[in-house]
């Protein structure tokens, strides 16, 4: 069974939203049963990497509220990460798109290692304070969860997979996403924003049963059976 998780770098939720549906995932006995592909989006397309701009500037700015306000508010998405074993570190995070980061991070899936792209990606802006749309942090992202260096290198130096991010952003329109994080189950349930991990197992448990039956899959109890070639073991 497929989930879609729709997500941007850049955003605290998607993080905490990623850890509580991991331990979701954990509580299920079916777990290795289901593909979670994660899709790109961006929050802000426009945004561009600045200098010495901090986080807390930025939302401020496109806000229309004070920096203290915004520092109030990140401290509390921080605390909220704290409680998942999460450390955010707002104070060192670098203002800069994502379009590359999405871009490595299909490269990363075709390779099998999306997952590990997504974590990398969140630890490197949230807690790290690296500039994910620097090159030479995206390569070494790649060679830290084993991609080929070169390759890496050669996809952000050209216009790979800018056409698969393009696609994701146009899909979570057509279905309705607003915001992320946003998790589509089995292309029948939808998760939308960082819930908890026990609403994430419902509907995955829900999901799951529906897709069993749908699928005529059985979770067979192996004992001693006599088949149709005449053996009996």
């Amino acid at each position: 069974m497929k989930v879609e998780i729709w997500s941007d770098v850049m955003c605290p939720f998607c993080y905490i939203g990623k850890r509580r549906f991991e331990n979701a995932l954990q509580q299920l006995s079916f777990r290795d049963e289901i593909e979670v592909e994660w899709k790109s989006f961006q929050l802000d397309p426009a945004m561009q990497y600045e200098p010495g701009k901090s986080i807390h500037q930025y939302l401020a700015e496109r806000k229309g509220f004070s920096v203290e306000k915004a520092k109030e508010l990140n401290a509390q998405v921080t605390g909220m990460a704290a409680a998942e074993g999460l450390q955010y570190n707002f104070d060192k995070a670098v203002v800069a798109n994502s379009f590359d980061a999405h871009r490595f991070s299909h490269l990363a899936n075709k390779q099998g290692k999306g997952d590990a792209a997504e974590e990398s990606l969140f630890k490197a802006y949230f807690t790290e304070g690296k500039n994910i749309a620097d090159r030479d942090t995206l390569i070494q992202l790649g060679i830290d969860i084993g991609l080929d260096g070169a390759t890496v290198k050669q996809v952000l130096e050209s216009n790979a997979y800018a056409q698969e991010v393009k696609q994701d952003i146009a899909e979570a329109e057509a279905i309705g996403v607003r915001g992320v994080p946003f998790f589509v189950i089995d292309r029948k349930y939808a998760v939308s924003g960082a819930q908890s991990s026990e609403v994430f197992l419902q509907a995955l448990n829900t999901s799951f049963s529906e897709w069993k039956k749908e699928n005529n899959k059985f979770t067979t109890i192996q004992g001693e059976v006599c088949s149709t070639d005449g053996d009996c073991k």
